[in-house]
């Protein structure tokens, strides 16, 4: 606990003592430099995104040939867009706080084959390790037609090699997916929290789930154990990895063209506000970088964590970064947003992205089941509690502008867990 017993900690930072309670907190970041000083803080530039969405653009082809589903996009993996006037209308009626502008939702939950925002980084990074090492093997060059790896003698190049990783559930589900579908062996270290459904999945596509009776950093250390001694494993590390930081940043751009072709005007004045729920720190790390990069400062970024989950918030809020964890202050790490529930941060984001990063916000379990059946009954839309964090930033920040839930996760999940989580929704408005 960085030589300091909680108490001096929580004398220093009060707003501690809060998160300890459970509380429901908002900090909004005092003194955030201009965005182009955060950016240049982080040291991955323009280039490395735009090398991120060549690679993406390359793959497509593949994509569209393998995974029927992405075909209306031609192999793209890309989410909608969705003004939802009716959600904000109730989410504003439930809290009793005014969304000053229009609220959006990015459907992440309904993106192709994975259906979660770990799509973007998990699937980047998979497509990354098979193109080094079939360009390393004579298979293709970088001009080459990559359906190509939609062959026998790929999968079995692939099916030498293993690709692992630690997860809650959702990036597990997108890496051993495509890992599974180039010929890779594929294992994934899955912490107690995980969903059965998603152990299951994963099974159902050949995948190696190694379950543990800890929480997220156990079973991410022990699949990195795992593949330090053996130079054919290549590890995902969740917790530091810039390629999946890149998969995620691709988004900016995308969604910069899609607000766009729907005449949304971002600007200084009246700026993007963009709610982001946070695990690890990865996903919203990556994409909130994406998004700053192409808008600068007409971007704020804000993430949400559950009450018994605020990790990032006491890293980035103490400074301590990875080097605290929740249950150094009796926070027991206990949440239904199985893919946010995770006691340390990544220290690789929390430093990175301190100075980028708007504000930092905690959510109720309870919160996040009456968000759930709001966005249902409102828009009929279906989400992972982890994803309604994101619905709660708008008010309680109470900036103006235009407003967009980054809903996670959600389309995968069996439609009688769903009806469970909407139930429990509707129980407790």
């Amino acid at each position: 606990m960085a030589t300091r017993t909680p108490q001096e900690w929580i004398t220093d930072y009060p707003l501690l003592e809060r998160l300890v309670a459970l509380e429901e907190t908002l900090w909004l970041k005092p003194d955030l430099p201009r965005a182009e000083e955060g950016l240049a803080h982080v040291g991955i530039g323009p280039d490395q995104i735009q090398d991120a969405a060549d690679r993406l653009k390359r793959f497509a082809p593949y994509l569209q040939q393998v995974f029927p589903e992405t075909a209306p996009s031609a192999g793209v993996i890309e989410s909608p867009l969705r003004h939802v006037p009716a959600m904000k209308e109730a989410i504003e009626d439930l809290t009793g706080q005014q969304i000053k502008g229009q609220l959006w939702a990015k459907l992440d939950s309904h993106l192709p084959i994975s259906g979660s925002i770990k799509a973007r980084g998990g699937i980047y990074e998979v497509l990354q390790h098979a193109e080094a090492l079939a360009l390393d093997h004579g298979l293709i060059t970088l001009d080459s037609d990559y359906r190509l790896l939609d062959s026998a003698e790929a999968r079995e190049l692939f099916g030498q090699h293993r690709v692992a990783v630690g997860s809650t559930g959702n990036l597990g589900l997108s890496i051993g997916i495509m890992s599974a579908k180039l010929g890779f062996q594929a294992a994934v270290h899955m912490s107690a929290d995980a969903r059965q459904w998603k152990k299951d999945l994963l099974r159902s596509h050949g995948v190696e789930v190694v379950e543990y009776e800890q929480d997220y950093s156990v079973a991410v250390a022990a699949g990195r154990r795992a593949a330090e001694d053996d130079e054919r494993v290549y590890f995902v590390d969740d917790e530091n990895s810039v390629s999946l930081f890149l998969g995620y940043a691709v988004a900016g751009a995308r969604l910069a063209g899609q607000l766009q072709a729907m005449d949304v005007r971002i600007t200084e004045k009246e700026p993007l506000h963009v709610y982001l729920p946070c695990g690890v720190g990865g996903g919203p790390g990556g994409v909130a970088f994406g998004i700053k990069a192409i808008f600068g400062d007409a971007a704020r970024c804000y993430l949400a964590e559950p009450t018994h989950s605020p990790a990032m918030f006491i890293g980035v809020h103490t400074g301590a970064h990875d080097q605290l964890a929740v249950q150094d202050f009796g926070i027991d790490n206990v949440t239904a947003a199985d893919g946010l529930a995770v006691g340390r941060p990544s220290g690789f984001v929390g430093e990175r992205m301190q100075y980028l990063i708007d504000g930092y916000y905690t959510v109720s379990d309870e919160n996040m089941f009456r968000g759930v059946a709001l966005f249902d009954r409102s828009e009929d839309v279906q989400c992972e509690p982890s994803s309604a964090t994101s619905f709660f930033g708008p008010g309680a920040i109470g900036r103006s502008g235009t407003h967009l839930a980054w809903i996670t996760g959600g389309a995968m999940v069996p439609e009688d867990e769903m009806a469970s989580y909407i139930a429990r929704g509707e129980e407790l408005l």
